[in-house]
């Protein structure tokens, strides 16, 4: 961050200060384990830990302040300063809300149930080509995540883009609230986390505040393949532009695959440019065309999004390719809801005339339809007539190969043994997606594959 006085943080933080409040801090932080001078600790207090509990290690270690909630007689004299608050969570919080207001960067808030974090990831890779840009570092996007990555914006910074996530109704607003974006990308409405918000309905409201709390003169820009866009911009008081697949403001065509990505058409209200997508799958066309048309809509040269696009690289586990011993992995195995399950396997459906192997892990977040989603993502892989489909893990993994009944199918207990099977199983050339949710593990399939 811009050094600050610790006054003004204090003051943010709606905290008492006792210490030198005109030292100048440098860096707010939550993990006690990342010490350095001028960093101010915040000691959050969760279900399972009360990082109160390290305030004696942290202050010797160098920190120039503790953000607390309460006073441990035990700690003595502190050797930094301490901001005493009724509640540490809330504190961190405001103080992104003042900080923010206080540096005043450009903010581009993002979500979405599909590809929020590849679609970030494009869309600073375009904002770079106007000015300084900062994004949420890998998916740190929730009510602790996102006040961390507006606190790290540092000297120059001019734009950051703020992914923001959720899985219960009200979280968008909360990081709003504290982001104050200027501008915004819905990605999608699907059914992730319909566990908690059970209607997709529901989703799509909760997904739907982040555009709607833009302000007037704010831009917006809404997925054109999307069904609830329409009704979406009917709640939204900024500027709304859509951007897709064959239709939108900015649209891409004549898609063009190979095994190391897509080269396509990009039209900007007219304007048309050629694009090549160094990554794999349609889904990520999708995705480029929405960071371009918020490009676009900053000022940023068609040329100049496009060569932008050239060079993209995304955030890991996210449809990468990896060649070990002559097999090509697809890693994206950093999570998975159906939509992105159904475009992962659509994507190596169309990945050339090797044999095509889907190795698939649990959806979570899913409730009472689980066993319905994980069947049909089963049903469309068999559709595909892939040559195998393996699933690795418990009951709701095995109901993807059970479903699967048009090609081999075969489920394993554990990654080990799923990596065993294709040891045996795969030759030179063979293709193979690697997905499944974050709590699936599914990447430990590539490692003990790596290890024979």
């Amino acid at each position: 961050m811009i050094p600050i006085p610790l006054q003004t943080l204090s003051n943010f933080a709606a905290g008492t200060l006792r210490g030198d409040g005109s030292r100048l801090v440098t860096n707010v932080n939550t993990d006690s384990r990342k010490i350095t001078a001028g960093l101010v600790f915040v000691a959050l207090v969760g279900d399972k830990f009360d990082a109160h509990d390290f305030i004696p290690q942290v202050a010797a270690a160098g920190a120039a302040a503790v953000v607390v909630s309460k006073i441990n007689p035990a700690w003595g004299a502190l050797p930094c300063a301490v901001i005493e608050v009724g509640d540490t969570l809330l504190a961190l919080q405001n103080m992104a809300r003042g900080y923010r207001q206080h540096h005043a960067p450009l903010i581009i808030g993002l979500t979405g149930s599909n590809g929020k974090t590849s679609t970030k990831d494009l869309a600073a890779i375009v904002m770079a080509r106007k000015c300084q840009t900062r994004a949420t570092f890998g998916n740190l996007n929730n009510h602790i995540g996102l006040p961390l990555t507006l606190l790290s914006l540092r000297e120059g910074d001019q734009c950051c883009i703020t992914e923001m996530g959720m899985n219960h109704p009200g979280e968008i607003k909360v990081l709003t609230d504290i982001a104050d974006p200027d501008a915004a990308i819905l990605t999608n409405v699907g059914m992730a986390h319909i566990e908690y918000m059970v209607t997709q309905d529901a989703i799509a409201w909760e997904k739907a505040t982040l555009p709607a709390q833009v302000k007037r003169g704010g831009i917006v820009v809404l997925n054109a393949n999307d069904k609830y866009s329409e009704l979406i911009t009917r709640h939204c008081q900024a500027t709304v532009s859509t951007a897709g697949v064959g239709c939108g403001d900015v649209s891409a065509s004549h898609l063009r695959a190979d095994a190391t990505g897509t080269s396509f058409t990009l039209d900007f209200g007219g304007e048309k440019v050629e694009t090549r997508l160094p990554i794999l799958g349609e889904h990520m066309v999708g995705n480029a065309a929405l960071a371009a048309c918020m490009g676009w809509r900053q000022g940023i040269a068609p040329a100049n999004i496009a060569d932008a696009l050239n060079q993209a690289k995304l955030t890991g586990g996210r449809v990468e390719p990896k060649v070990v011993n002559g097999i090509q992995f697809i890693d994206d195995t950093y999570n998975a809801n159906h939509d992105s399950m159904i475009a992962g396997l659509r994507t190596l459906s169309t990945l050339g005339k090797a044999r095509r192997v889907a190795v698939l892990g649990r959806m979570g977040e899913l409730g009472a339809i689980a066993e319905a989603e994980h069947r049909r993502v089963g049903e469309f892989a068999g559709s595909l007539k892939l040559d195998a489909v393996f699933s690795v893990g418990g009951s709701e993994a095995a109901w993807i190969t059970a479903a699967s009944k048009a090609v081999p199918s075969e489920h394993f207990p554990d990654h080990a043994a799923c990596a065993a099977r294709l040891r045996e199983w795969l030759c030179e050339g063979d293709v193979v997606l690697l997905k499944g949710s974050r709590s699936a593990r599914m990447e430990q399939v590539l490692t003990h594959f790596s290890a024979s």
